[in-house]
This record gives structure tokens, C-alpha cells and sequence, in this order.
């Protein structure tokens, strides 16, 4: 039994199906289907959305590693159905020669896609080849695989929250502080956002954007609560929960930018506005004042909320297409219309969340080990007692 959490994806856009084998999840985890269904929802919704999501009903799958209702500690097995898929089963089929026979290959690379790099690099003259797996819609399984970790944390009294600060030029103001406490605004917002007046602006500027065939992308921000000081390492430069939760944060589709804490504002204050002076209790051990470094120092976690901000950019497929070249026969062209969303913000936020939760476990697990979540929880006991008496 792994006691660090791993995991791969596979499928396609338009494929049959989104499949993740998840490994190191410990055994004795009571799993709630239903729970994960309930953040593939949380994913599909948002103001800004396309017709995909008209489409897609996503409901996931249990293939293997739970046995009535818990994990056995084998890997876990998920998949969920494209509904798409009906549409696309001879241009998508695996099988030889079941091609449409009206089938157009795509060549028109798409700027600020992975299409024309990809098809460099993988010899695919059809784009589509590339196109389909860099979709985000990759990022529904890993909603699932998410969903799983969350359950986890919860066990331990870690939750995370979302929330979307901006979209475009728009900015919202919610502090850090107020999210738990103002998130059913959050979850009824078309926007993910908590400030009700920044939304209309918000929703104004999606509207003015679909209007002239054009995307939108945002901030969005994630807090974990609840988390044990401790996480992470500072010893070597991979074991760095910032670090770690950075990489994959940024391997989230279009996603440029990520930040933790005061991020760049910190690069524009004197250090005394910077660092959290440290206090002490005997009911709660030590604790910070502030919570500028976002829960993170030496790439541990400090037992503070954990805050990343991540930036979105527009999405790549415009209403009215970009120029571009066609690979096949080198002239110059309008790149591929793809269907897509005007902004998918929100939508990322729930991903996020899902990425910030599995190496969240990952961390948990490496720290607390066990085969059984009762043999994770007993180790996890004895150092929240072991931190209170230091």
C-alpha cells in the first residue's frame, strides 16, 4: 500500500469516456458517490459557460478499489461518460477504418493553444490528435479524483473553499477572512463571487465579450482551513508544499499565474508588512497575527489557513477566430472554430479546488502514513497532541 497519493488521467474530448486510477488512498474511507457527483455539478455551472455543458450530464463511475460504499486500499478506479461521445463515434472511434467518410482533418492551429506545438512534436498532421486531449475538459475527472481527496481531508477537519476576485478588468472584495462565513453567497453565484455589486459588472463584461466574439479569464482564490502545521518540507526542494501545490495549481488548462499569500504584493512592501510576527497560547500552541505568507513558511504549513490566488487566461477559441496558418498547405488562414465557453472562471475555481485537495492528501498521507484511514488517524492524533505540548 502507497502511502503517497498518485494518480494519471486518460480519454479525450469527445471520446467514450474520462478515466483516472487514483492510488494511496487508505483503506476504511467511508466514500460518497453522491458527494462526487456534486462537485462534477459544482463544475459544470457558471455564468459564461458554452453549449458543451447543455450536453454533458457528468456522473461518475466506481470501477474498482471500494467495496460496499468503502476504499479497500487498492487503487481506485473512476471514470465518467461524454454524452458527446454519440456525436462523435466514427470521427473519435479507435477502431481501423471507422472514420467518417465526410470527416475534414483540423489544420488550422488555434493561437495560444496546444495545437500547432503539439502537432510539431507528436508528428500529427490532423490537429484533432492534439486538440482533444488538451481540451480541460480533462479537468472533469480530475474533479473526481478531487472529490475522493476531499473526503479524505474532511475526516481530519480540513475543508477547502473557492471563490472568483475577478474577471477581466472587474474586480470583487472579500477578504480572506470572510470566505467560510459568506461562502453560501459564493456557491449561489452565477460567478462564484461574493461580492454581489462586483458581479453585475462581472456579468456585463462576460455579456459585452460574447457579443463580440470574444473570451474572458480572471483571478480566482482558494483557501484550505483546518490543516495541521507541518505539512510539506523544507529539506529538499521537491518536498515544498508550496512548491508541489504550485506545479500542479499551474497544470491546471490555461492557467498563467499562481500566487500564495501576499504573492507579487509582497515584492512591493518592506519586510515589516510582510512577516507574521508569532504569539503563543496554551489552549492553541503557537499561532501568527497575520496570515501574509498564506499558511506557507519554509515550505511547511504553518497550521494558518493555506491562500493561492490563480489567474486564467481567455480562453484560446474566439467567436471570431484569430489569424493564423493552415499546417497542411502553409497559407494563411482564420484558426479553428471551436464550441467553447466565453469564461470558464468559475468553472476553474472548482478545479482548483480539486488540484489544491489532492496534494492537500498527498501531503496528509506522506505525513501520517497507515494502510487504514484508523491507523492515519491514530498517527495523526499523536502529533496534533505532540504539537500541543511543544
Amino acid at each position: 500500500m502507497s502511502t503517497t497519493i498518485r494518480y494519471l488521467t486518460a480519454g479525450e474530448s469527445h471520446g467514450r469516456s474520462l478515466v483516472a486510477i487514483l492510488e494511496g488512498i487508505p483503506s476504511g474511507l467511508a466514500l460518497d458517490k453522491s458527494s462526487i457527483n456534486g462537485e462534477l455539478e459544482r463544475r459544470q455551472k457558471g455564468y459564461g459557460r458554452g453549449a458543451r455543458m447543455s450536453i454533458e450530464r457528468d456522473r461518475v463511475e466506481i470501477l474498482s478499489g471500494v467495496r460496499w460504499g468503502n476504499t479497500i486500499g487498492s487503487p481506485i478506479t473512476l471514470t465518467i461518460q461524454n454524452r458527446d461521445w454519440l456525436n462523435w463515434q466514427q470521427e473519435m472511434s479507435p477502431d481501423l477504418a471507422s472514420g467518417a467518410a465526410d470527416y475534414v482533418p483540423v489544420t488550422r492551429p488555434r493561437p495560444g493553444h496546444a495545437d500547432l506545438v503539439g502537432g510539431m512534436k507528436y508528428g500529427r498532421s490532423d490537429l484533432r490528435d492534439i486538440l482533444e486531449r488538451a481540451s480541460a475538459r480533462e479537468t472533469a475527472v480530475r474533479v473526481a479524483v478531487g472529490g475522493v481527496c476531499k473526503q479524505l481531508l474532511a475526516v481530519f477537519g480540513i475543508e477547502l473553499y473557492s471563490h472568483v476576485i475577478q474577471i477581466g478588468q472587474q474586480a470583487g472584495q472579500c477578504s480572506v477572512e470572510d470566505v467560510p462565513g459568506r461562502y453560501p453567497l459564493v456557491e449561489d453565484s452565477d460567478l462564484r463571487c461574493a461580492d454581489t455589486e462586483a458581479e453585475v459588472r462581472m456579468k456585463r463584461l462576460v455579456d459585452e465579450a460574447r457579443s463580440q466574439g470574444d473570451t474572458l479569464g480572471g483571478v480566482f482564490e482558494l483557501v484550505a482551513t483546518g490543516l495541521p502545521p507541518g505539512l510539506g518540507s523544507h529539506v529538499q526542494w521537491d518536498l515544498k508544499l508550496d512548491a508541489r501545490c504550485t506545479f500542479a495549481l499551474s497544470s491546471i488548462q490555461a492557467i498563467v499565474g499562481v500566487e500564495i499569500g501576499l504573492g507579487f504584493e509582497a515584492a512591493r512592501r518592506p519586510g515589516s508588512q510582510v512577516q507574521d510576527e508569532i504569539a503563543y497560547e496554551s489552549e492553541r500552541s503557537f499561532y501568527r497575527l497575520t496570515n501574509r505568507a498564506g499558511g506557507i513558511e519554509g515550505g511547511m504549513s504553518t497550521g494558518e489557513p493555506v491562500v493561492f490566488r490563480c489567474a486564467m487566461k481567455p480562453i484560446s477559441t474566439l467567436g471570431r477566430p484569430l489569424r493564423s496558418v493552415d499546417v497542411a498547405t502553409k497559407e494563411p488562414c482564420l484558426a479553428q472554430r471551436e464550441r467553447s465557453d466565453i469564461c470558464a472562471v468559475p468553472a476553474a475555481s472548482i478545479v482548483g479546488e480539486a488540484v489544491l485537495a489532492i496534494e492537500l492528501a498527498r501531503a496528509m498521507r506522506e505525513k501520517f502514513g497507515g494502510d487504514s484511514l484508523a491507523e492515519m488517524k491514530k498517527n495523526h492524533a499523536s502529533y496534533m497532541s505532540a504539537v500541543r505540548r511543544w
